[in-house]
C-alpha cells in the first residue's frame, strides 16, 4: 500500500514541475517577445534617418548674425557638410561647436522639420589690437585672441604693444586701460592711441604723439585728470614731452624744453 501512495505521489511532484516549467517556458517567450519589439523599434528609430534622406535631409541652413565670419567659415565652424539628416543631428553639439570660436559670443541652433536648420550667432565685437612682437592681432574686450590681422587696412583701434603670455598682468591692465579710454571718451577723440604695457607700474599711452604715464590701476580717475589739463595744455600752446598721471591728485607736466636741458 505504502508503495502506491509513493508513486502517486512522485507522479503528482513530477506534474507540479512540468507546470512549473510550462509557466517558466511562456514568460521568457513574452520576455522574448518584449526585447525583440524594443530592439526592432530603436533599429527602425536609429535607422530612419539614413534610410529617409529625401524626407528628412536638410536642404536649407539660414545663418544670421555673422559679419566678420563668411558663411563658409560658420558652416565649417558648427561641422556641416549640407547633407545632414534633422533627426540625426543634434542641435546641441552643433551649438557647442559654435562656441568654441572665440568669434562666438552666443548661438543658437533649431531644427524645422522637415528640411529647414536655422543659426543665429551673435558675435564678438573687435575690441583692440595687439602688437605682439610685430604681429597684429584682433582682441576682444577680455583680451582674448580672435585672429590674426593679415589685412593691409588696420580699424581704428586701440593698440596694445604687450606679451599676453609673458606679460599677464601688464596686459590684463592694458586691456582695463583700453575699457577707460573708450568709457571716457577719448577714443573717438584721438587720430591712434597705443598702449605700452610691459611692467604694470611702467604702463603707459602714447595718444596722437603725446606720452601720458599712467601705471596700474584707477584708471578713470587718471584720465579724467588727463582731460582736465588737456584744455589748458592746447590754449597755452605748451610743448609737451610727456605727462605722467602716476602721482594721486595730480599731473606732472614735462615740457620740450624741459627734457632737453
Amino acid at each position: 500500500m505504502k508503495t502506491g501512495r509513493n508513486d502517486k505521489a512522485g507522479k503528482q511532484k513530477s506534474l507540479e514541475r512540468q507546470k512549473k516549467f510550462a509557466a517558466f517556458g511562456r514568460k521568457l517567450k513574452v520576455l522574448l517577445v518584449i526585447v525583440l519589439t524594443v530592439s526592432a523599434v530603436a533599429a527602425v528609430v536609429l535607422l530612419m534617418p539614413y534610410r529617409m534622406p529625401s524626407v528628412l535631409a536638410m536642404k536649407s541652413l539660414e545663418l544670421e548674425g555673422n559679419e566678420h565670419l563668411t558663411d563658409d567659415e560658420l558652416r565649417q565652424i558648427a561641422g556641416l557638410k549640407g547633407n545632414e539628416s534633422l533627426l540625426a543631428l543634434s542641435g546641441k553639439k552643433v551649438s557647442g561647436k559654435l562656441m568654441e570660436s572665440p568669434w562666438i559670443q552666443s548661438a543658437s541652433v533649431r531644427k524645422e522639420y522637415p528640411s529647414r536648420l536655422r543659426i543665429r550667432i551673435r558675435e564678438t565685437e573687435p575690441f583692440a589690437l595687439l602688437d605682439m612682437k610685430g604681429k597684429m592681432f584682433i582682441v576682444d574686450d577680455r583680451g582674448r585672441l580672435l585672429e590674426e590681422l593679415r589685412e593691409n587696412s588696420v580699424p581704428f583701434l586701440p593698440v596694445i604693444l604687450s606679451d599676453p603670455y609673458q606679460e599677464k598682468d601688464a596686459y590684463r591692465g592694458a586691456v582695463d586701460l583700453a575699457k577707460a579710454i573708450k568709457t571716457m571718451g577719448i577714443l573717438h577723440r584721438s587720430q591712434r592711441i597705443e598702449i605700452i604695457a610691459h611692467k604694470p607700474n611702467e604702463i603707459a599711452a602714447n595718444i596722437d604723439g603725446v606720452i601720458v604715464k599712467i601705471g596700474a590701476g584707477e584708471y578713470e580717475d587718471k584720465l579724467a585728470r588727463l582731460l582736465e589739463i588737456e584744455q589748458e595744455i592746447k590754449q597755452r600752446n605748451i610743448p609737451v614731452a610727456y605727462l605722467d598721471l602716476r602721482f594721486a591728485k595730480k599731473v606732472v607736466v614735462k615740457t620740450v624744453n624741459e627734457v632737453i636741458r
